[in-house]
């Protein structure tokens, strides 16, 4: 869960930084004026090497050289750097949309969680919309808290400043209060564990806040989305028996350390290199695919949790928790998606 919680801030710091350098990359007449210089420059070494050896640094022996593996790597990327990733969410949406189709149609012959829904008792159910009247209210929050943010200038510079520091102080802070508002036990109403959870929100809110730099269309865009495939994937994780994505838990948390890691990584490999577009890929496509995976297993996982706690426990059904992590989910499927129509992920015309 926690690093989910640093996941949510990793692609925009960097995410942000990849759109505008791939803006400045592809600008038409400087572009050009680029292109032009180094054929006049390549035409010129062409001329002096058939008159003989030069004395520049292009010499007999390196013409023709086959590059290294580390020049290959670090060399600019080419135009299908995020092919690869492009094509493994489209078959992603294929077998979502197929199992969409084939659960939702009620051609499994295993029941489902819907069909066990008509068999809960009454708290069951109360819990299960307890819980998704949480993750609707921290997604107001953080888009309410967000909207504050990119409207007051100081907070503003306060959460766009780079460095090591403000890194890692977003880190500790969305850690630390995601941290304390899971430690507190919960009791229903307005107390302690509800301001912990607002606080979290709101402070995950500051940290999107940047993102409206992309402007309104892309972002509402990039809403509808994320609301069409979560109601899809939950569709989905309802119509599926009860235990079919539980399974899944060992690989995604295998699959998320190297989204993080790859994110990382961004930070020494810009993606203006071969090496630096296939992690920014990897952060991007497969952090998509990834959360996704996620959100099936999570719903389920929820069902699961509110099915079997107690009714007469010590600690009572606890519907933030169960929350937290759909809503991390979700947030981080809204980043990526956004990323992606904004340009960060390769899509616009070179």
């Amino acid at each position: 869960m926690f690093l989910r919680f640093a996941m949510s801030a990793t692609p925009i710091r960097f995410g942000l930084k990849t759109v505008a350098l791939s803006n400045v990359i592809r600008c038409g007449p400087l572009e050009a004026r680029l292109q032009n210089s180094l054929k006049s420059y390549n035409l010129n070494i062409s001329r002096s090497y058939a008159r003989g050896p030069t004395r520049g640094p292009y010499t007999r022996n390196e013409v023709g050289r086959t590059p290294t593996l580390k020049e290959k790597l670090m060399g600019p990327p080419s135009e299908n750097a995020y092919s690869i990733g492009k094509g493994a969410v489209a078959g992603a949406s294929a077998i979502g949309l197929g199992a969409l189709c084939f659960y939702g149609l009620g051609l499994n012959k295993d029941p489902s969680i819907y069909t066990n829904s008509m068999l809960w008792p009454e708290f069951v159910r109360e819990r299960i919309h307890a819980t998704y009247g949480y993750f609707g209210a921290s997604c107001v929050i953080t888009a309410g808290a967000a909207m504050a943010v990119f409207r007051s200038p100081r907070l503003l510079s306060i959460v766009t400043r780079n460095g090591w520091m403000s890194m890692l102080g977003t880190f500790a802070l969305m850690i630390g209060t995601g941290a304390l508002a899971q430690s507190i036990e919960y009791q229903p109403g307005v107390g302690p564990k509800q301001l912990a959870w607002a606080l979290h929100c709101a402070v995950l809110g500051a940290v999107v806040a940047p993102m409206c730099f992309l402007g309104g269309p892309i972002l509402t865009r990039a809403a509808l989305y994320t609301a069409g495939i979560v109601g899809g994937l939950s569709t989905v994780a309802v119509c599926a028996p009860s235990d079919k994505f539980l399974y899944m838990g060992g690989p995604l948390a295998v699959g998320l350390g190297l989204v993080f890691a790859s994110s990382l990584a961004s930070m020494w490999l810009p993606p203006t290199t071969a090496l630096g577009a296939g992690l920014a890929s990897m952060s991007l496509y497969g952090g998509l695919i990834l959360f996704s995976g996620f959100l099936l297993y999570d719903t389920q996982r929820i069902v699961r949790y509110a099915e079997n706690h107690p009714q007469i426990f010590v600690k009572p059904y606890d519907p933030i928790n169960a929350s937290l992590s759909i809503y991390m989910d979700t947030i981080n499927i809204f980043i990526r998606i956004a990323t992606i129509l904004a340009g960060g992920g390769g899509n616009r015309r070179r």
